[in-house]
């Protein structure tokens, strides 16, 4: 199943309004049989399934190939990783305004960047293998503002853990650890 397959479940989501919550969502049979955690199918399928760069991006991936598992990563792993073709460049945007990028969200957020030097939730980076054309390495599939933010804390000399949380999606027959 590649993402244009959800796109009746997206089009019945966007119509439905607010009355076809996430709970709905993830309880679609086509959804619920990829058995994933519920924080991939939220930021993955829920809230970007059908975002057409996003869709161009990764559209060629097949959703039943992939296992996640939520790995520890060290803050340096970061600093160079990509995100998809069609947000080039964005990550490094997030990281020279991180102080309006943390200011627009809720207050929490900036509290746990400054107590614990990482994230609140944690982002999804995929293994570029599966890419069209594949890569080495991972990739920033979503969280790249949270991305942004700690390469621009890194930069400032601001607290940062030595390693952070994310969810990694690898294929389904090998899924080591990075």
């Amino acid at each position: 199943m590649k993402l244009e397959d959800l796109s009746p479940l997206m089009k019945r989501r966007r119509a439905g309004g607010l009355d076809y919550g996430y709970d709905r969502f993830r309880a679609d049979p086509a959804v619920a049989s990829l058995q994933w955690p519920d924080d991939v199918v939220e930021q993955f399928l829920y809230d970007h399934g059908d975002n057409a760069p996003f869709v161009t991006d990764y559209g060629s991936i097949d959703l039943h190939n992939l296992t996640w598992r939520l790995r520890t990563i060290p803050a340096a792993d970061f600093h160079g990783m990509p995100t998809g073709a069609s947000d080039t460049g964005c990550i490094e945007e997030y990281a020279e305004n991180l102080v309006h990028w943390v200011a627009v969200r809720p207050q929490e957020v900036g509290r746990h960047w400054e107590e614990h030097g990482t994230w609140l939730r944690s982002p999804l980076l995929i293994d570029r293998r599966l890419l069209a054309p594949p890569g080495s390495g991972l990739q920033v599939l979503e969280g790249r503002t949270r991305v942004g933010v700690l390469r621009g804390r890194l930069r400032e000399g601001l607290h940062v853990g030595l390693r952070h949380q994310a969810w990694v999606g690898r294929a389904s027959e090998t899924t080591p650890a990075p």
